[in-house]
């Protein structure tokens, strides 16, 4: 499998491949990086010849943190007819009822996903983090390590959940929010809001 893009967030993407028993062949970023720290070959650019050989052989995962970036990469491969596989550790815990995308979702070690959640194209869910029952994730959205989404919560596309934040049930985010590490989220959150805080203002 080919990462795209190999920087911190992409080391914590390979060490998932890796825990699941599945090798990362190469990355494709916009340059060569001098810190290559798994060893791994450079293919150029994604939109490269050789960095499209490469995909189209290897199969792919977007390993870039980013959400807005992210989702211009899936936009433009999927264009194209191609689309990312998953990277889910297998010390992740998710319950047979959730519904998680077939195209782009990172869940790290030990991550909850309880009955009925969803989660969308692109989605990561970072280490620890904990995934409620019925809850819903929008596509490229990123839960950040240790956040709780309690029951029924709502993520809207492209919206950041900081590290240890909680949200409390029923509420509903916006799409591209950021909620700041530590937060608590008790009040509904509009789109393109930032929030932090406890309470979260």
């Amino acid at each position: 499998m080919i990462l795209i893009g190999y920087s911190g967030h992409a080391f914590v993407v390979c060490g998932i491949l890796k825990a699941a028993g599945i090798s990362p062949s190469g990355y494709c970023d916009q340059s060569e990086k001098s810190f290559n720290p798994f060893s791994l070959s450079y293919f150029g650019p994604e939109g490269s010849d050789s960095g499209m050989k490469a995909i189209g052989e290897h199969g792919f995962f977007i390993a870039i943190g980013d959400n807005v970036i992210r989702g211009q990469v899936y936009d433009q491969l999927a264009a194209k007819d191609l689309l990312p596989g998953n990277a889910i550790h297998p010390h992740a815990v998710i319950d047979p009822s959730a519904t998680v995308a077939s195209h782009g979702v990172m869940i790290a070690a030990g991550v909850v996903i309880n009955p009925l959640a969803q989660l969308g194209i692109g989605v990561i869910c970072n280490t620890g983090s904990i995934i409620e029952h019925e809850c819903r994730v929008g596509s490229f959205a990123h839960i950040g390590p240790g956040a709780v989404l309690c029951g029924n919560v709502s993520v809207g596309e492209r919206s950041f959940v900081g590290a240890n934040a909680v949200i409390r049930q029923g509420i509903k985010i916006g799409h591209q929010v950021t909620i700041g590490a530590g937060a608590v989220v008790v009040k509904d959150i509009p789109d393109n809001t930032t929030v932090m805080g406890v309470p979260a203002k």
